[in-house]
């Protein structure tokens, strides 16, 4: 049996987000033998993704970008969007919107198949459904390595999608939510699943924003800018053990760096 390990990023939150993420990523990376790795970058602008800002994640170490409901928000990533492969917008976006939600990479190891989706439960998005997209998908995808980034607000619509794809996909992530859920597991028929990635940002913050504006703006101040939280930074994510004969997950383990 010929195994591999994948590691998936949650989303990287502003310049503590970003710096943490080129200090530890790459010996991460080499010291536990990750092959691919997926990260989250929808948030590396505290709202949205600068094409320098993902250039700045792949040199970090990153082989794919997924996005989410903020990948339109800076208007000078949309033609970044179309020159390169390796960054990935929800799936279920409008065909006519700039980039792509699905591709397979070439690896030594394999092809591997990433799709990124977002979900609807309280986003407000125009987006199609998820799950008939992702079933349609699935109908097509040959690739015996199948990742899928899910990013959506409700944990009961993450692990519908988990269950929806249990047995086709390799890995089901959740994302969106800043917070890393406790429920890394393989399910029934041999897909790893978590819920939520978490969040790589700073460790003293309200989900990577500055602790005294998350404040005021739930006391009632009015709207400004997000600014990052300040201090030190974590990287959350999980690492999923799959077999490349088969494509199934063997394990799935939470990771926090600090």
């Amino acid at each position: 049996m010929s195994t591999v390990k994948i590691l998936a990023v949650g989303d990287v939150c502003g310049e503590p987000g970003l710096s943490m993420l080129e200090k530890t990523l790459r010996n991460y990376r080499k010291e536990n033998d990750i092959s691919f790795v997926v990260v989250n970058g929808e948030n590396a602008n505290v709202v949205g993704i600068t094409p320098r800002q993902a250039d700045a994640i792949f040199r970090a170490g990153a082989d794919v970008i997924t996005l989410g409901n903020h990948t339109w928000t800076r208007t000078e990533l949309q033609p970044y969007l179309d020159e390169k492969r390796r960054i990935l917008r929800p799936a279920n976006f409008g065909p006519q919107c700039p980039g792509r939600g699905i591709d397979v990479f070439s690896m030594p190891f394999g092809d591997v198949c990433v799709l990124n989706l977002m979900g609807r439960f309280t986003l407000d998005s125009n987006t199609d459904n998820p799950f008939v997209i992702a079933e349609g998908y699935f109908n097509e995808i040959r690739e015996k390595i199948v990742l899928v980034d899910f990013h959506a607000e409700g944990t009961s619509e993450k692990l519908a999608m988990g269950y929806l794809l249990d047995g086709k996909a390799s890995a089901v992530w959740g994302t969106h939510t800043h917070v890393q859920t406790s429920d890394a597991c393989v399910l029934p028929k041999g897909t790893g699943y978590i819920s939520d990635l978490g969040m790589t940002g700073a460790s003293y913050s309200v989900l990577g924003i500055d602790v005294e504006q998350s404040i005021g703006k739930f006391m009632g101040d009015p709207p400004r800018r997000y600014e990052s939280g300040k201090g030190p930074g974590k990287l959350e994510g999980c690492i999923f053990t799959i077999d490349t004969e088969t494509g199934r997950c063997l394990a799935a383990e939470a990771v926090r760096l600090k």
